[in-house]
């Protein structure tokens, strides 16, 4: 955590001593009353919270101090294939810590069906290892999750242009990447090197990939089959790889 988060009701509040937040200011980062440390608005501001005072009961008041608008997130979007939820809390704060704008849980047809009912969205795990990625990356800005059940709707949600997944000018004007390596058109290296893009939208496959029908699909949504060698990669790996090597050709990891 190398910065401590709040949502922007909480920055004026003071911190119980059970709150997570507290217990790493004090056993972690060991500060005392005056001492001061990095903080942020989720969504908003990064700067400076000074400890005011520690009651005796280990509450913690603080005052911040705004010092800039936080780290901006890159224009990258995610498809994921819902992979298993183990893998899914990795993924989310790895690609929180590279700081995409935005990570679209989907359904596929090969994807586990029993992982489609589990509770890592819902019960808001999955929007906390987000944040978790974006405080080890020092980020005030959190990356968007959405979630939808299949890819045939993703893809009529988009194009229809009324959707909520998609802004219709985002959806038009981006490059679109479907890593695959049974049917690639190009490598993911090849691709970039000839494409110049302010934004990407990278769709990643669940465990075993995708389905001669959604290749199809994909392709004909303008999406461009990219491998990225001949190895098969766990879904967060191929996430993490992607993700950082697209960010490094928008020269945004420079």
């Amino acid at each position: 955590m190398n910065i401590c988060l709040f949502t922007s009701d909480e920055i004026s509040k003071s911190l119980a001593k059970k709150d997570q937040r507290a217990q790493h200011i004090i056993k972690v980062l060991h500060k005392k009353k005056g001492d001061s440390f990095d903080a942020g608005i989720i969504g908003g501001a990064a700067g400076i919270a000074t400890i005011t005072d520690i009651s005796e009961d280990g509450e913690i008041s603080f005052s911040f101090e705004p010092k800039s608008a936080g780290k901006k997130l890159y224009p990258l979007t995610l498809i994921i294939g819902f992979p298993r939820p183990i893998q899914l809390r990795r993924l989310l704060r790895d690609v929180a810590g590279l700081g995409v704008q935005k990570v679209i849980l989907c359904g596929t047809e090969l994807t586990e069906k029993s992982y489609l009912d589990s509770n890592v969205v819902t019960d808001g795990s999955a929007y906390q290892m987000l944040l978790d990625g974006s405080a080890q990356a020092a980020s005030t800005h959190v990356p968007k999750l959405e979630f939808i059940k299949s890819l045939d709707d993703l893809i009529k949600d988009a194009e229809n242009g009324q959707g909520e997944l998609f802004n219709p000018l985002d959806w038009l004007n981006s490059s679109k990447i479907a890593l695959d390596n049974r049917r690639p058109s190009s490598s993911l290296h090849d691709f970039l090197m000839h494409e110049a893009s302010h934004s990407m939208i990278a769709a990643i496959g669940s465990e075993r990939g995708w389905t001669d029908r959604e290749r199809d699909l994909l392709q004909a949504s303008g999406f461009s089959l990219c491998s990225m060698g001949s190895r098969v990669l766990r879904t967060e790996t191929a996430a993490t790889v992607a993700s950082s090597i697209i960010l490094d050709s928008m020269g945004f990891l420079g």
